[in-house]
């Protein structure tokens, strides 16, 4: 991420993987969640960063939500984003909060982990950033 933050002239205002590590803390649903404000600007440089990591992931992204349209035929690829999506979740949130375990849930967070993908592939575009911009400011 720090690479790539260096590539889209991030360095004032993300300086370091430090400050990439600590933004990241902001998440209250982390298990190691700091209470710090946010500025606009990193918010921003966040989305900007998710939205260039998105178009390195988008052949595995696509490859994912077609594996889903052909989910009796070949769920593999389904199942394999799920389980690590999953696995991710209880490594790094705290699983004793409600939502969390409504996340790691696969009978209620099937259209949650979809969206997800959703949105991710289609921030790819040139107006990617302002579509997930957006998308972030009225969740």
């Amino acid at each position: 991420m720090f690479s790539l933050s260096n590539k889209l002239n991030l360095q004032k205002i993300l300086p370091s993987k430090v400050s990439i590590w600590k933004l990241r803390c902001n998440n209250p649903l982390r298990k190691s969640f700091s209470r710090v404000n946010i500025k606009f600007e990193e918010f921003d440089a966040l989305i900007m960063l998710t939205s260039e990591m998105a178009k390195y992931l988008y052949p595995y992204i696509r490859s994912i939500l077609s594996s889903k349209d052909n989910y009796q035929n070949d769920p593999s690829l389904w199942n394999d984003f799920e389980f690590r999506y999953v696995e991710l979740i209880e490594e790094r949130f705290n699983t004793e909060s409600i939502i969390v375990k409504k996340l790691i849930d696969k009978n209620y967070s099937q259209h949650i982990y979809r969206n997800i993908l959703i949105n991710l592939s289609l921030c790819i575009s040139k107006q990617g950033y302002n579509r997930l911009k957006f998308v972030l400011l009225n969740l």
